[in-house]
């Protein structure tokens, strides 16, 4: 099978830097693994690398969705699938690069999705749910899905519920498409933590509530807003008024932005083939190792 590196991280942990370092230095391109930055706008909230960022590496899977858009797990591992075989097809090599674990998971571990037209009906009945009547109904209707979803993202739970409504609730056998290289990049809790506040406070310094602000004056809905969770969804709320102050605010948003960062860390642990780099040591220099020993001769 072809071949594929891929670096998944918390967030602020620094995997999107740390894949361009090493995309320049084996020739590679950068498909993004992150379930918000798809979307159009979505710039300093996601965290989405800027042009000058990117040192010349071409990425992809970035701004290939406008807000308010439905946007499919198996939607984005076609989009994958293409960017990646066309990188090969360059004679280059792919860097899958992200947080989203799902999102790596489906193209690592070669998810067999369904693709479906949705159910108008259904959709409308699993939106107006709450996220506990939700999981009930999947424990009830097709319980192996849950072993598989964040039960805190409410929008995965409710394609869930779409499909197990619909009568397609038989899971497929996953058929990995490339050998894969998967790095994950880890911290010292503290020096996380430290790392993640700095982010916040750079990114909100630099516009990140304006930047809510003016994707709900361009039609953002605020559905979409509040869906996309983290950052977009407290912005949302301030802006609305729902916290008492900026403090509260601040406050509530930095403790969720760490206890994704833990659900993530969770998350990846599961993967029995992960290769795990400290980044407080040598990073480019060990993850340089363990790719030199997986590309070999392809080189």
């Amino acid at each position: 099978m072809d071949k594929l590196v891929i670096i998944a991280g918390t967030n602020a942990s620094g995997k999107s830097g740390l894949g361009i370092e090493l995309a320049l230095k084996y020739n590679a391109e950068i498909v993004s693994a992150d379930s918000r930055q798809v979307f159009c706008g979505l710039d300093l909230g996601s965290g989405k690398v800027t042009a000058g960022e990117m040192k010349g590496v071409p990425h992809h899977l970035l701004d290939v969705a406008g807000p308010n858009e439905f946007f499919s797990l198996s939607y984005y591992q076609k989009l994958a699938y293409t960017a990646i075989d066309g990188i090969l097809a360059r004679g280059k090599v792919p860097f899958l690069v992200g947080g989203t674990g799902l999102y790596v998971n489906a193209v690592a571990d070669g998810y067999n999705l369904n693709e479906a037209e949705p159910d108008p009906d259904i959709r409308q009945r699993v939106e107006a749910m709450s996220s506990g009547e939700l999981v009930e109904l999947l424990k009830e209707k097709n319980p192996l899905a849950l072993l598989r979803l964040d039960l805190k993202n409410k929008r995965r739970l409710e394609r869930a519920a779409e499909k197990a409504l619909a009568g397609k609730t038989e899971e497929q056998p996953s058929v990995p498409r490339y050998e894969t290289l998967v790095i994950g990049v880890t911290w010292p809790r503290d020096v996380l933590y430290e790392r993640i506040r700095e982010r916040l406070d750079r990114r909100l310094s630099e516009g990140m509530i304006d930047e809510v602000r003016n994707l709900r004056a361009n039609g953002a809905t605020d559905e979409f807003l509040y869906k996309l969770g983290l950052e977009y969804r407290y912005i949302l709320m301030y802006l609305r008024g729902e916290f008492a102050d900026y403090d509260a605010f601040y406050e509530k948003l930095f403790m969720e932005i760490r206890h994704l960062a833990k659900e993530q860390m969770t998350w990846f642990r599961k993967r029995k083939d992960m290769n795990w780099i400290d980044m407080s040591r040598e990073p480019v220099e060990e993850a340089s190792r363990l790719i030199d020993g997986f590309l070999g001769g392809s080189l």
